[in-house]
């Protein structure tokens, strides 16, 4: 793999950094992953004197296997850091880890912090190259990322399609990623959801707000079903879950109702029975699996972009 086009930044710490050649690179490039992915060998050696660092602040499965796939696939060294088995729980400093992760040599960091802007700090305040795996509820640019790699996938183009986003934006990392992401290729984005879990500020980015779920549905072309973040609310945003899903919660019978087919997808994990049901999880009209295949891909690009523009 060689390319003679480089990112215009030295770090991810959020698609809003990023410029709309910058997302087409990674896209492009991530569509050559997926090729040699697909052969026997799915090994490359791009990355092969290359030490990262996946440095987790917070519970992840995907993102972090999947970097670590990505990682393993371009012949890079890694080194694993859980915060909850560590010197964290103990009151070290995020300075602190990451200083002595790089007293190892390590040359790139992979992310995730509970704490909004996290990655942007460090990237101020150490010399690795850092790529942020989500930042509280602020960005998760590469799962944008990998969301946009799919809808291209499948409808050919992101440009000009209507993407909606639905459920609890308030609380999610991927719906601000997805709304810059989506934007900078010229798609058009609506925002669905109860008056509680939609931001106030959310009309400023130039999105549409809609609190009817069929509206919505009958709007898009490809559907974003956001997962409920509980674990990040702190009272009570709707009444119960059971009400949650009688509104917002997307089933087979809505699916087959609407007079055009849309494009399901969802940033996982799904809580089957809420948000979505099992018969639209596993419909052809799902892209869900598609996305976490196209993860692994994305994500290489973005580690092998970004060793490209390293020193």
């Amino acid at each position: 793999m060689s390319t003679t086009e480089q990112l215009s930044t030295r770090h991810l710490l959020g698609i809003k950094d990023l410029n709309s050649n910058d997302i087409q690179l990674i896209l492009d490039t991530a569509a050559n992953f997926k090729e040699v992915l697909n052969r026997p060998i799915k090994k490359v050696p791009s990355l092969r004197d290359i030490t990262i660092a996946n440095v987790f602040f917070e519970n992840s499965t995907r993102t972090r296997l999947s970097f670590e796939l990505a990682e393993k696939r371009l012949s890079a060294d890694i080194v694993n850091f859980a915060a909850s088995s560590s010197s964290v729980s103990k009151g070290e400093t995020l300075i602190d880890t990451v200083n002595n992760i790089l007293a190892m040599k390590v040359d790139m960091i992979v992310m995730r912090h509970p704490y909004a802007g996290a990655g942007v700090f460090l990237s101020r305040h150490v010399d690795a190259q850092i790529v942020n795996a989500g930042d509280g509820a602020h960005e998760h640019p590469t799962q944008a990322l990998l969301d946009s790699f799919s809808i291209r996938e499948r409808l050919g183009d992101v440009a000009g399609k209507k993407v909606a986003i639905i459920g609890d934006i308030l609380h999610s990392r991927v719906a601000l990623s997805n709304i810059l992401c989506l934007q900078k290729q010229g798609a058009e984005v609506m925002v669905c959801g109860p008056t509680t879990l939609i931001p106030k500020y959310i009309t400023s980015l130039g999105v549409k707000v809609e609190h009817d779920l069929m509206k919505a549905l009958n709007w898009c072309d490809v559907a974003n079903m956001l997962r409920i973040q509980l674990e990040r609310q702190d009272i009570a945003y709707f009444p119960s879950l059971r009400e949650y899903s009688m509104l917002y919660g997307l089933n087979k019978q809505i699916l087959d109702s609407l007079d055009k087919e849309i494009v399901i997808m969802h940033p996982g994990p799904i809580n089957r029975g809420v948000e979505i049901t099992s018969d639209v999880a596993d419909s052809s009209h799902s892209i869900i699996l598609d996305q976490v295949e196209n993860g692994v891909a994305v994500r290489m690009a973005v580690l092998y972009l970004l060793a490209g523009k390293r020193g």
